[in-house]
């Protein structure tokens, strides 16, 4: 059958209707999202999961015509992001940059990132550069772009120039705007770790599984997300369903705690356990002792200020940070309990190499933790002590 010049311009050679227009434009949009999460953050960025070379390929075609983003200059400056977390140095924190600011110019907070061609060479190592990337991907980024809405016109005529406008904007504003701002924004959190990241939802369908934003921050380099029963990553769903027919081989997943009972001191095993999941032993802290003690107490603490328990008033306002510090001043047994967490925090985020030191203090710690005769923080000494990782299941 064919199609008039007026039909061609209204809806192109498929002549779709709009239910069929809206199906594609969900498809080409999940896709799109489903190539920066696998393999631009997952594989390239943090090196978690490996993808077969033409699955691998496929999604860096993909990115390239529907984003015009360059493989090694998003994953430099995703890793830039990681290294310099909500500091002046961070791409993207809405700490520093305002939230209004990284929701609604994120592009252009991207864009100032990627000339930054020194970081782009310090981070960016590792990606792709092979004869395509440097003759045609690189040089010619926002060629794919072009290429999408020519055959977006001519399958679906100017429904299709509109959908290929929502196209354009996807990757803006879910991930430049709404998890790099929201997700340091809003959101609860899993784990206590040293940024603001959070979990936008426990159900991470409609951006990859960036929703949970929270637990990506406290496991980097783990290929899955969700990290509770309750939670589900549709990112993870598809890297297992690809690995199943042998396209995807995930390198690296958050460790599982376990604990040992009746062990008398920390040891080699502890340590271990403490250094790769130290931001779960602070949630732990803060879920086990801190808590615990303010109900026990009966004691009162506005949300954000009883937060700041949790992290020592590290986002807190100078403002809020007194009337915090002043707080627990007032209280003994909470200045005892916010002294040997702060401790505990200086012992976990020792990055010397010399591990019998690290094991020394954490001996002391938990000795002088026992000798309060606080329960709840003796009950979470003995508990720390018998920390240890879960084995690796063989692939």
């Amino acid at each position: 059958m064919s199609v008039s010049p007026l039909d061609f311009l209204a809806a192109g050679f498929v002549q779709a209707s709009w239910g069929e227009m809206l199906i594609w434009l969900l498809v080409v949009t999940q896709l799109t999202i489903l190539s920066v999460t696998l393999y631009l953050h997952r594989s390239m960025a943090h090196r978690s999961v490996d993808f077969h070379p033409v699955l691998a390929h496929f999604f860096r075609f993909w990115t390239w015509l529907t984003t015009s983003m360059i493989t090694r200059e998003w994953a430099a400056i995703h890793r830039k992001h990681h290294a310099k977390c909500e500091t002046e140095e961070d791409p993207h924190s809405p700490q520093f940059k305002g939230i209004d600011t990284v929701m609604w110019r994120g592009v252009e907070l991207y864009r100032e990132a990627r000339g930054q061609r020194e970081d782009i060479e310090k981070y960016g190592k590792g990606c792709p550069d092979d004869w395509i990337e440097r003759h045609l991907y690189t040089p010619h980024a926002t060629m794919g772009p072009v290429v999408m809405l020519a055959i977006s016109f001519a399958l679906f005529g100017f429904m299709g120039v509109a959908a290929w406008a929502i196209q354009m904007v996807w990757i803006p504003f879910w991930a430049a705007g709404v998890v790099n701002g929201l997700g340091h924004w809003w959101g609860y959190r899993n784990f206590e770790t040293t940024d603001t990241a959070t979990n936008l939802t426990p159900w991470g369908f409609w951006i990859g599984g960036e929703e949970l934003h929270n637990n990506h921050h406290a496991f980097p380099s783990s290929a899955k997300f969700a990290l509770r029963k309750w939670e589900f990553d549709i990112g993870w769903s598809t890297i297992k369903l690809f690995e199943k027919v042998g396209l995807a081989k995930v390198l690296r997943v958050a460790p599982t705690l376990d604990v040992r009972p009746n062990i008398a001191m920390p040891d080699g095993e502890t340590l271990k356990a403490l250094l790769a999941i130290r931001f779960q032993a602070m949630t732990d802290y803060y879920r086990s002792v801190t808590l615990p003690a303010l109900r026990e107490a009966k004691l009162k603490l506005p949300r954000k200020l009883r937060h700041g328990l949790a992290d020592g008033g590290r986002w807190l306002d100078d403002d809020k940070r007194a009337k915090l510090q002043a707080w627990v001043a007032e209280r003994p047994n909470m200045a005892t309990l916010a002294d040997f967490r702060q401790r505990l925090a200086q012992v976990l985020d020792d990055r010397s190499h010399d591990a019998q030191a690290t094991l020394a203090k954490l001996h002391a710690w938990c000795t002088e933790a026992e000798a309060t005769g606080i329960q709840a923080l003796q009950a979470f000494s003995a508990r720390l002590k018998g920390y240890a990782l879960v084995p690796a299941r063989a692939a």
